[in-house]
């Protein structure tokens, strides 16, 4: 049996669109049959599709063993050597089991419509040796966010650090550059979002805590310094990693993300045309044990605009591995 204890970010989420998050593979027919047989219990008792999950809920789910699913053919980025020389450029920190990267704004993770270059189609050049196993993604940045993206050298590693990412056992912590500044300079947006489609395109919206759409999504928040009352820099650590929440929530707030267009961020003369979020540091446990901390030096960009509005720029980015 798989036996979950509902968290506080899953409290009011209907409970089948809790067991469709949490287990990889489950389809709706799947859902239905478990709970129209009983086999799925709520503190207990039957579970209904529709009931709603509160802190401390004990979720009882049987194992399921996953259709299986065709593989995806992967689209390779041809490699010479100038991108292998740009690739190796990006990693920050790499041991046996693990490889960072600090990925450049308009880099995508993975392909998609119209997007020919992207890490993932890279990630052969990164083999270790011609038996060595091609590292993995374990989570994701969008597009237009610089900063910390970290890689699994071994199946084993990326199951490690896919659980934990999943858990929420990994500390993120990111730098913006704001367009206005929050009336409190530190605090807790708990807003929950819901995606919504716009043609070839997705967005994350804010929704009621009732709507079976939404998510529970959580950032903590504390400004670093301003300029006025027209920028500052803030350190934003989501709680939850919904798409896009870092620049919904800061819309919320009334600051939007400067060069975030698709969020309410103004474009202003001084500053270049691009998105200032970066994935500043990850404090995530070593697959083989410890604690990893790693930090990301700031792109040329966002280094640039924090110049021009007088804010204190930091040192490189150091990468460590504590035990």
């Amino acid at each position: 049996m798989n036996d979950f204890t509902i968290a506080a970010e899953a409290a009011e989420m209907r409970l089948d669109r809790f067991l469709r998050r949490e287990i990889p593979g489950l389809t709706q027919g799947m859902l239905q049959k478990l709970l129209r047989n009983g086999k799925i219990k709520l503190n207990g008792a039957k579970a209904d599709a529709n009931a709603r999950l509160a802190e401390g809920d004990l979720l009882r789910v049987p194992e399921i063993a996953p259709p299986v699913a065709m593989p995806k053919e992967r689209h390779i980025v041809k490699m010479d050597p100038a991108r292998i020389k740009e690739l190796e450029a990006m990693i920050i920190y790499r041991d046996d089991a693990v490889i960072a990267l600090n990925k450049p704004a308009g880099l995508a993770v993975q392909g998609g419509s119209g997007i020919t270059v992207h890490v993932d189609g890279m990630l052969d050049a990164l083999r270790e040796g011609e038996d060595g196993e091609r590292p993995k993604l374990v989570h994701r940045l969008d597009r237009d966010t610089s900063g910390i993206l970290l890689l699994a050298r071994s199946s084993q590693a990326a199951r490690k650090l896919s659980t934990l990412f999943r858990s929420r056992n990994v500390e993120k912590i990111y730098w913006a550059l704001l367009t206005a500044v929050p009336e409190t300079l530190q605090g807790r947006v708990d807003l929950p979002l819901k995606r919504v489609e716009f043609g070839n395109t997705s967005r994350s919206e804010p929704t009621g805590r009732k709507d079976p759409d939404g998510q529970s999504a959580v950032t903590e928040y504390r400004v670093l310094d301003s300029a006025g009352k027209k920028f500052c820099l803030a350190e934003l650590r989501p709680q939850t990693g919904r798409m896009h929440q870092l620049r919904a929530h800061t819309l919320a707030l009334g600051t939007p993300i400067l060069g975030d267009a698709a969020y309410g961020g103004i474009f202003a003369e001084g500053f270049a045309d691009q998105l200032h979020l970066h994935a500043r540091k990850l404090v995530v446990p070593h697959p083989d044990g410890g604690m990893l901390t790693l930090e990301a030096e700031l792109p040329k960009h966002m280094h640039d605009s924090m110049k021009y509005l007088g804010f204190s720029v930091p040192d490189a980015g150091k990468s460590m591995r504590r035990t």
